[in-house]
């Protein structure tokens, strides 16, 4: 049976890269060996074409021929989430159909600038309810990226007047306040509890689990680190996730730069066997020569910050 995303998703819903051949043309095998290796690292979900899978670098051709590969690839063993933020409703809607047709549990949309401000942010998300019924909602906040940011009372309003909106992609920053903010102004209206899970590519993650998370959305090329983290912390050991957290925290810091760390996730991906090559779609950053030792000398430290975490973790 077709996953459905509800209220109640929780842990890690891995946002996709993209390959791409040297030449720039999308890498369906790669998608393939990519879409295997989330799975085979356990996340509990996987969204594609959102922002750092380069979603406004595709043509829409494109995105139709990826979302349909991964759907199958996936055959219903995850749930998958697809972004389908457009400025045009229209546009929005018939990726959106498109994609639910095909097995999608959910779809993400992110306000716009057309909107304006809170009570237009609202109208617009009745208008995607309004032609998608029955189909769950995603909130993606990321008002450094859409400049639409919108407080914890405007998002419990939406919560409360659209029940198709399941879920917060909280990646607002500095946004620790606002996570706690979403949670109490919700307990107090007596509002639905969606989910919350969190973007950034992870680097607030135990913080951000401690105020009321239920796990990530991020692609950190290390999915396996996000799956752990939840987990242990999800099962009250907040000390052993940030132990094991703190272990990858340079590399989490290194792969969030702006505008440079997709091309450090993907050469990382790379390395690790997932995808081919770590072409960024022009235009897009490449590693140069110092880059790629940098990133050397933080997998090989990450190893042995690891090697000598691992026995403290198997005797808990």
């Amino acid at each position: 049976m077709t996953h459905r995303l509800t209220e109640d998703a929780h842990g890690v819903y891995i946002i996709s890269a993209t390959p791409f051949t040297d030449d720039g043309a999308v890498d369906f095998a790669s998608l393939d060996s990519l879409t295997d290796y989330y799975l085979s690292h356990g996340v509990s979900g996987i969204t594609i074409l959102g922002l750092m899978g380069e979603a406004p670098k595709l043509t829409a051709e494109e995105a139709s021929e990826i979302m349909t590969r991964v759907l199958k690839r996936v055959d219903e063993r995850v749930p998958v989430i697809v972004g389908v933020s457009n400025a045009g409703l229209d546009n929005l809607v018939s990726l959106a159909k498109k994609a639910m047709g095909l097995g999608a549990a959910g779809v993400m949309a992110a306000p716009n600038a057309g909107h304006k401000h809170e009570k237009g942010i609202l109208d617009g998300f009745k208008a995607i309810a309004d032609r998608l019924p029955d189909v769950p909602i995603v909130y993606q906040d990321f008002p450094l990226t859409t400049g639409m940011p919108i407080s914890a009372e405007g998002f419990n309003t939406i919560v409360d007047e659209i029940p198709s909106v399941v879920m917060l992609k909280h990646e607002d920053w500095p946004g620790l306040p606002k996570l706690s903010s979403v949670r109490r102004v919700a307990q107090e209206k007596g509002s639905r509890r969606v989910s919350i899970l969190c973007g950034n590519g992870g680097i607030f993650l135990p913080l951000e689990l401690a105020r009321g998370a239920d796990g990530a959305m991020t692609g950190f090329a290390y999915p396996e680190m996000l799956v752990e983290v939840v987990r242990r912390h999800r099962a009250g050991d907040v000390d052993g996730a940030e132990d094991l957290f703190d272990a990858y925290l340079p590399l989490v810091r290194h792969e969030q730069q702006p505008g440079y760390g997709l091309a450090v996730r993907k050469e990382i991906l790379r390395r690790r066997g997932a995808i081919k090559t770590a072409t960024v779609r022009a235009p897009g950053p490449k590693l140069d020569a110092a880059g790629q030792e940098e990133l050397t000398r933080l997998m090989s430290r990450l190893e042995r910050n690891l090697a000598a975490l691992r026995p403290a973790m198997a005797a808990e």
